[in-house]
């Protein structure tokens, strides 16, 4: 059992990595070293932070959704691939070798962020896509989700991109698809998680009331601010996201 004000502050903690998360994802930044702070062994730390952040994600999707800026028909196969993508991902990840995504991730964060930073012509409004949306998202989904399941770090940063470089969606639209797919690639991993009982639930509870304030409130500030907020809190997220990676894994 944890001191009520230790749960109070987790619940602190779920609603800023909510707000955050509902604008350009890294959450898990704040909420995973909480949550080992708190007392949580590892692996309990991983899938509580899974099962909270899967509620404030849930909040994000349907405010986006209910904005007009998400049309959840034409993410359906998309959806499907995530999950099987993440799913495949956690079930073979013990016998994958992910020494070189130490130095890859943090150089692709580092990437995004460049870009996010210094392309002149990123805005809310949409562009010509490279790929076709239909036949393309699933592929983008199954191989993030993929990757997701196996490490994980900078999974929202990679959706966006993805959405905006291929598909020619503006911010908000390529954050509310993210927020889609980030959320599904997470139940594919708590399907694994809760079965074995590693989830925590009265802290997951505690922090998913948190993560229902902050991710509603973080996809409003993101619908209406748009790309003046998401840019540069995609560039923050993604540098910080890096240094943690790279100096203090």
């Amino acid at each position: 059992m944890l001191d009520p004000l230790i749960l109070l502050a987790l619940m602190g903690v779920g609603m800023l990595a909510g707000f955050v998360d509902a604008i350009a994802g890294g959450g898990g930044m704040l909420t995973v070293p909480a949550l080992l702070s708190a007392g949580l062994p590892p692996v309990a730390a991983l899938a509580t932070n899974k099962m909270q952040s899967v509620v404030g994600t849930s909040m994000a999707v349907l405010t986006y959704w209910r904005r007009g800026y998400v049309a959840l028909s034409s993410l359906v196969p998309a959806i499907a691939l995530t999950f099987a993508g993440s799913f495949l991902g956690a079930l073979t990840v013990s016998q994958l070798d992910t020494g070189l995504l130490d130095v890859a991730v943090p150089v692709a964060l580092i990437a995004i962020a460049f870009y996010f930073l210094f392309a002149p012509k990123l805005s809310d409004a949409d562009k010509a896509a490279r790929l076709p949306f239909g036949p393309f998202v699933p592929v983008l989904g199954f191989a993030i989700g993929f990757y997701d399941g196996v490490f994980g770090p900078g999974t929202g940063s990679f959706f966006t991109i993805g959405f905006v470089l291929l598909f020619g969606l503006g911010l908000i639209r390529a954050t509310g698809n993210t927020k889609v797919l980030n959320l599904i690639s997470n139940l594919a991993a708590l399907v694994l998680f809760i079965p074995q009982g590693y989830v925590v639930w009265p802290v997951a509870i505690v922090m998913a009331l948190g993560q229902i304030i902050g991710g509603y409130v973080g996809a409003r500030t993101g619908i209406r601010y748009g790309a003046k907020v998401i840019r540069p809190l995609v560039v923050v997220v993604s540098i910080v996201m890096a240094i943690k990676l790279l100096f203090f894994p």
